[in-house]
């Protein structure tokens, strides 16, 4: 999902992953920093495998906000790639973020790894523009104020 802050892409997310659960799939919600730092520390703390596994389990992975800070190669390159490519055909990913794919290398430092990370991403997956005028939160303001 790409759009612009208040386009409602973690509203949507949660919304399909509340609906995978009440099939009975497992979902996991986190934010794309929150995820890399969780992997960082089970890397420190060597329960990176572990983690790994767990996250192996999960039939939907929901990443919110990759787009909000930049990771540093360890965390981009060595964790967070690697869930993401691990997860490639094997289960489902959501991904939010405000920034198209062409300015990816903004977040990631390895132009090579953002083109494999991208590849993965958008095989046999839908890309879901949500861009809109005006964030949800301002027209709601905007309609508190009228009122």
């Amino acid at each position: 999902m790409i759009g612009n802050p208040g386009s409602g892409k973690a509203h949507t997310s949660i919304g399909i992953g509340m609906k995978a659960c009440q099939a009975g799939f497992t979902v996991k919600f986190y934010t794309a920093a929150g995820l890399a730092n969780e992997l960082a520390e089970a890397h420190q703390y060597n329960r990176l495998a572990k983690f790994e596994k767990s996250l192996s389990k999960i039939d939907l992975l929901i990443l919110d906000e990759l787009s909000y800070l930049t990771f540093n190669r360890h965390q981009s390159e060595m964790l967070l790639f690697q869930v993401i490519s691990d997860r490639s055909e094997r289960a489902s990913i959501i991904v939010t973020t405000n920034l198209e794919f062409s300015r990816w290398t903004e977040l990631f430092e390895n132009e090579i790894m953002v083109t494999a990370l991208i590849d993965r991403l958008t095989f046999r997956s839908h890309i879901l523009d949500m861009n809109v005028d005006d964030s949800f939160r301002l027209l709601q303001t905007k309609n508190e104020n009228v009122k």
